[in-house]
């Protein structure tokens, strides 16, 4: 898969299959467009595309009121190419693009820079300036500049649409079986290995460091607490865990979130590895305790339950 940082990195490429959006999650609802997406560009011999944002403009309009980041710009890359999308465009999004009227969107960009054919979106899109361009004004731009424009319907369950915004909610509450019914996949988050404060190790239960949500746009993560986790990327398999997302009340208040990982009777240095855990079970939230022996046995707690949720699942 090919990632561009904006479509003025290259000028009239291949013709494409085009979709647009933020794709935060890539839930099961963006997979069955990305599918569509794919499929119905093999039919025509397109180059299947994506076009999304960065930040995300509700961050850039709005940043304190913006909904937490579901994936990082790194796992979300990596979802689009699992499900075999060609072409990533990552438009920086800035005042510059904001003002785009939509006329000029699909002038400049959809046709002269991406150079699409076909358009899929979904049944809620709108583009340019103030979101001013809708399905039928981009139905008329396709008539003039010769691309076709097709829309997917909401995917709804039990009558409920999975949409980021309820997978959010799923995750914000640590439903975590929700959210990996919504997604079709348990939830994620990837990053380098970093060096810690090695309390874990000195507490007898050493840690794999992520910083998570640390950038300027988006501080919060979309779920906190303890869970029972398994990390991919250091083995064939999934290695069982215990997690904590957070920002670690009893040993700092400086407020950086982190994701702190102990992998059960795992002892190799994988400083700056990129390690993926997924967030499988929540076992509580994040509380401050008044000492570190309260803090370890807390610890200890959390892990027992994680090891006897990995038990009871190799029964089943």
């Amino acid at each position: 898969m090919n990632v561009f940082r904006g479509p003025t990195q290259f000028s009239a490429g291949p013709a494409c299959a085009l979709t647009i959006g933020n794709f935060d999650g890539v839930h099961r609802g963006h997979r069955a467009l990305l599918k569509q997406l794919v499929d119905g560009a093999k039919e025509r011999g397109l180059v299947s595309c994506v076009m999304t944002f960065e930040p995300h403009p509700k961050e850039f309009f709005a940043p304190d009121q913006a909904p937490p980041r579901i994936l990082n710009l790194r796992d979300k890359l990596a979802a689009l190419s699992d499900l075999g999308i060609d072409r990533v465009v990552v438009e920086h999004f800035n005042a510059a693009f904001a003002r785009l009227p939509p006329e000029e969107f699909v002038a400049e960009i959809i046709v002269k820079r991406l150079n699409a054919k076909w358009i899929l979106i979904g049944d809620d899109f709108c583009y340019g300036a103030k979101r001013a361009g809708n399905f039928a004004n981009l139905k008329a731009a396709g008539e003039k500049y010769g691309f076709e424009v097709s829309s997917i319907q909401t995917i709804l369950e039990n009558g409920e649409r999975i949409s980021s915004s309820a997978l959010r909610t799923a995750l914000a509450s640590g439903d975590m079986q929700q959210a990996e019914k919504l997604l079709g996949r348990p939830y994620g988050i990837s990053g380098h290995v970093i060096h810690g404060q090695q309390l874990g190790r000195k507490l007898g239960f050493p840690t794999l460091n992520l910083a998570v949500a640390n950038h300027l746009h988006h501080r919060k993560p979309a779920t906190t607490g303890i869970f029972t986790a398994q990390v991919l990327g250091l083995s064939d398999k999934p290695l069982p865990a215990v997690a904590s997302l957070g920002v670690r009340p009893t040993v700092e208040d400086e407020g950086r979130v982190l994701l702190e990982t102990h992998i059960f009777d795992y002892r190799q240095d994988v400083y700056g590895k990129i390690i993926t855990v997924e967030l499988l079970e929540k076992i509580r939230n994040e509380a401050k305790y008044d000492n570190l022996d309260a803090l370890t046995k807390a610890i200890a707690a959390d892990a027992m339950h994680a090891r006897n949720y990995f038990q009871k699942k190799a029964y089943v």
